[in-house]
């Protein structure tokens, strides 16, 4: 299966250029701890980071920055890993873990933005394969049973 059948197509999206102040009430405002940070005026977005909450917190927050006087160029992520949407999950799941990111931007062959990939979309989509297979085992064992003749 393909990750751009499983993404996340609603992402959440801030310039480059943005406050910080506006990437935490983004976050707060969609429920979410990261956005994908796009070039000011790409259309169609394409991404060039992300911005997690952890690196608000890390970053401005705990080392007492002045939030006003930073961007969110300034923290978001700089080695940008992404996944084409045809890419396979099996393989996406190891790039992720290869570069220990929990979030990655999904993008098409123009590498403009279609949706983000997270751990937990991974790990909604892997319970509903197991529940698959354990209904299938389910269902054989049950067949089994039922084509037997008991003495």
């Amino acid at each position: 299966m393909a990750v751009g059948e499983i993404c996340n197509r609603e992402t959440v999206i801030i310039e480059k250029s943005a406050g910080i102040l506006e990437a935490a009430e983004l976050m707060r405002a969609h429920h979410v701890g990261s956005i994908v940070v796009v070039e000011s005026g790409s259309e169609p977005p394409k991404p060039v980071g992300i911005v997690t909450d952890r690196d608000l917190v890390v970053e401005v927050m705990a080392a007492k920055v002045d939030f006003e006087r930073v961007a969110v160029g300034d923290v978001m992520s700089f080695e940008l890993v992404t996944a084409q949407e045809g890419d396979g999950v099996w393989d996406t799941i190891h790039r992720m873990r290869s570069k220990g990111v929990r979030r990655i931007p999904v993008v098409d062959a123009q590498d403009a933005l279609v949706g983000i990939l997270s751990m937990d979309d991974l790990l909604d989509f892997l319970v509903e394969e197991l529940s698959d297979l354990v209904r299938l085992v389910k269902r054989e064992q049950t067949s089994e049973r039922d084509t037997r003749t008991v003495p």
